[in-house]
């Protein structure tokens, strides 16, 4: 098992990418260059990154393709092929989105998003999505989200099933479906029931924490791996049962945090025996 993070250290080359990586002492990384990078480039890095050992785990194509405005939607689907594309070329495990929303913010709550409308809106752009760019050594994968699909793992193994497409695959964050105290109270038995039904179709997967808070009606919180509830030693066994996985690190402000952040998930793959490098 493989654990990565935002790089902080500016890079001009490839050479200076891998040392930063390994300076953080990650063998797995967010994509290092944009979809508009020069063909040399892309394979300067990709080359670099497999002989340093380090997986790229996944290029961010964040956008809303569902959106009901025609002019963000075109370029969202135009950032989504691109980024996907981006991913096959440089070998990373996976290109991920949100499956994007109806409503006014990109990654907001809508009721529109949790109906079969929205499912078959999401089924049809990310169809389109992976055949227009044909990727043959990547996948395009949606992040599990509190507030639209996929909201569990049942939801994606729907999703899987409809969209039909071999180049689509899982992207796993625990703590985004953890979205009501019954999820959060058994948060260890939710996460194993995911990663048991999800598990083969899975190519990356985010680590942060989640805290609820004791005012009414129900607040939860994201916050620093180490400092909220989620079981990591669950999920950090059934995630090893995986094979090679990555497993990024997210949504902190500072190195400093960031490192905070692995010492602790170390140290539970540690108490566990698990290998985590």
């Amino acid at each position: 098992m493989r654990l990565g993070a935002p790089i902080f250290e500016e890079y001009q080359d490839p050479d200076e990418w891998v040392a930063a990586v390994r300076r953080c002492g990650y063998s797995a990384a967010f994509c290092p260059v944009t979809p508009d990078a020069g063909d040399e480039v892309i394979a300067a890095y990709a080359e670099a990154a497999a002989t340093a050992d380090i997986v790229i785990a996944e290029v961010g194509a964040w956008s809303n393709p569902l959106s009901r405005r025609e002019d963000e939607r075109a370029t969202a689907f135009d950032k989504c092929k691109a980024s996907l594309d981006l991913a096959d070329r440089i070998g990373a495990r996976c290109c991920v989105n949100i499956a994007g929303s109806l409503g006014e913010k990109w990654d907001g709550p809508c009721p529109d998003d949790l109906t079969e409308e929205a499912f078959d809106l999401i089924v049809d752009t990310v169809r389109e999505i992976i055949d227009a760019v044909g990727p043959t050594r990547t996948y395009y994968t949606l992040e599990t989200m509190p507030w639209m699909y996929p909201d569990s793992a049942d939801s994606y193994l729907r999703l899987l099933a409809a969209i039909n497409r071999e180049r689509f695959a899982v992207h796993f964050d625990p703590v985004n479906l953890i979205c009501s105290p019954q999820r959060y109270f058994a948060n260890a038995a939710f996460v194993r029931d995911c990663l048991r039904k999800l598990g083969p179709r899975i190519r990356s997967c985010h680590a942060k924490d989640v805290r609820l808070d004791t005012r009414l009606t129900v607040h939860l919180d994201e916050v620093r791996l180490g400092m909220g509830a989620l079981d990591y030693r669950a999920f950090l066994t059934e995630v090893a049962q995986l094979g090679d996985m990555p497993v990024m690190l997210e949504h902190l402000a500072s190195a400093e945090e960031y490192s905070l952040a692995a010492d602790h998930l170390r140290f539970v793959a540690r108490e566990a025996n698990i290998d985590l490098f």
